[in-house]
C-alpha cells in the first residue's frame, strides 16, 4: 500500500493529506476541481488520491450531492505521516519534581487536545538540551530564562520562541545544609556543584564567591545522598524537590548576585534553531501556552494525575 505513494497519485495524496490537516471534522473539503486546478493535474488523479487516503483510513469522507463532500473523520497522526510531517521532538529536565511532572504533562496534554503528537525526551542539564537543538536531535529545548540569556550570545543560531512565565520552571532556589545545626554558609565548607546545570552552577558560584570553600563536582541527582552522607556540607537546589526540602534545613541567598540569578531561573522558555522557526511554528500550530500552564498547575495541586 505504501509503495503507491511513490506514484503520481501518491504524491498528490501527500499534498492533499497536508491540506486536510487544516480542515476540521464536519467541514466541507475543497472540490476535486479545486485540487485539479491548484496542482495542474487531472481530476482522475485527484479522485484516486482521495480514495487512497480513505483506503488507508487516514480520512473518512461523505458525499452530499450538490452540497459537496464533507470530512467526517481523520487520523491526524496518519495524515501527518503521509504528508511527511514528523511530530515535534522536545527536551526538558528530568521530571524529578511535581512542577516538572506538571510541565511534562502540560506539554503532552496540550498537544493531544489539539490532535497533535509530541515526543519529549528528558535530559539533565540545560546546556545539554541546547546542544541537542544545535545538533538537530531536538526541535526545541525547555530551559530557564537565565540559561537561555547566558547561552544565546554564544549561539546566535538559537532563539527563544516562547516564554512560559514566572515560576513555570522552578518555584525558587535555596541553599540546603547537611548539618541541622548550621544556620549560615561559611568558609571551610564542602559545596556540591553540578557543572552541567548552568542554573545551579551560577547560583552556587555567585553565593560562595570569595569564600574559602571546596567544590565537589556532582550530578544534581546525587544531591540528596551527598548531603545525607555529609560528603558535602551545602548545595544549592530547588524548593520543588520535596524529598530534599523535607529532610534538610535551608537558608536564603545572601549574595545580591545570587538573588538576581534566582529570579531569572524561575521562568521556563522554549528555545529553537532560528533557521527552523517557520517549520517548528507550523508544527506547533495553535497549541496555547496558557493550556500548558493549566495542566502544570493542576498536577502541582493534585487535581490531575501526571501523564507524560
Amino acid at each position: 500500500m505504501w509503495e503507491k505513494f511513490y506514484s503520481k497519485n501518491g504524491l498528490t495524496a501527500k499534498y492533499i493529506a497536508k491540506e486536510l490537516l487544516d480542515v476540521e471534522v464536519g467541514e466541507k473539503i475543497p472540490r476535486v476541481t479545486d485540487y485539479s486546478e491548484k496542482l495542474s493535474i487531472g481530476r482522475g488523479t485527484v479522485q484516486i488520491a482521495l480514495e487512497l487516503l480513505e483506503e488507508l483510513k487516514a480520512i473518512r469522507l461523505e458525499a452530499r450531492g450538490h452540497l459537496g463532500t464533507f470530512l467526517m473523520d481523520k487520523d491526524i497522526e496518519l495524515l501527518q505521516e503521509i504528508a511527511g510531517i514528523s511530530p515535534l521532538v522536545g527536551s526538558m529536565p528530568l521530571p524529578y519534581s511535581r512542577k516538572y511532572e506538571g510541565l511534562a504533562t502540560g506539554m503532552v496534554g496540550a498537544f493531544e487536545e489539539m490532535g497533535k503528537k509530541l515526543n519529549m525526551s528528558y535530559m539533565r542539564g540545560g546546556l545539554n538540551r541546547l546542544e541537542a537543538v544545535r545538533t538537530k536531535r531536538s526541535d526545541f529545548a525547555i530551559v530557564s530564562m537565565m540559561t537561555a540569556d547566558n547561552s544565546l550570545s554564544k549561539y546566535p543560531n538559537l532563539k527563544i520562541m516562547k516564554k512560559l512565565g514566572e515560576n513555570s520552571y522552578v518555584s525558587s532556589h535555596k541553599i540546603f545544609l547537611a548539618d541541622v545545626n548550621e544556620t549560615v554558609v561559611r568558609s571551610g565548607m564542602t559545596v556540591g556543584v553540578d557543572m552541567d546545570s548552568l542554573d545551579q552552577k551560577e547560583l552556587t558560584f555567585s553565593e560562595f564567591e570569595g569564600m574559602d570553600v571546596t567544590y565537589v563536582h556532582i550530578n544534581y541527582m546525587q544531591l540528596y545522598d551527598m548531603l545525607d552522607s555529609k560528603k558535602i556540607d551545602a548545595a544549592v537546589w530547588s524548593l520543588d524537590d520535596k524529598r530534599i526540602t523535607k529532610t534538610f534545613p535551608s537558608i536564603n541567598f545572601q549574595s545580591s548576585k545570587a538573588i538576581k540569578i534566582s529570579k531569572d531561573t524561575s521562568e521556563a522558555v522554549i528555545v529553537i534553531d532560528r533557521e527552523r522557526e517557520e517549520e517548528i511554528s507550523e508544527k506547533w500550530g495553535s497549541v496555547e501556552i496558557e493550556k500548558i500552564l493549566v495542566f502544570q498547575q493542576e498536577v502541582e495541586s493534585g487535581k490531575r494525575i501526571p501523564k507524560y
